[in-house]
């Protein structure tokens, strides 16, 4: 130890300061991808006649719907469940 007796000056942050600079950004999806996906869902069950999927495949695009459709417009949102539940129940899967 030198002559120097003062302690080294150490920058005093908390846990929060490390991470306030930099918030994580927020993912908005494009609502025409969005669209387009759901619609390709919904035409496949349009024009079967028999549920076109396994129970794996309708559960995943059950699961696709109910949370993506969330990313439209609350009107086009409400109608494409309904028009996709309509069709969940002709084709016997509700």
């Amino acid at each position: 130890m030198t002559g120097n007796s003062q302690p080294a000056s150490i920058e005093a942050t908390t846990q929060g300061d490390l991470f306030e600079a930099d918030a994580m950004p927020v993912y908005h999806p494009d609502p025409i991808k969005v669209r387009s996906r759901l619609d390709k869902i919904l035409v496949e069950a349009r024009t079967a006649e028999t549920l076109p999927w396994q129970p794996s495949q309708l559960s995943l695009y059950q699961t696709i719907f109910a949370r993506i459709v969330n990313f439209l417009p609350d009107e086009d949102a409400r109608q494409l469940k309904i028009e996709f539940e309509a069709e969940l129940q002709r084709l016997g899967a509700v």
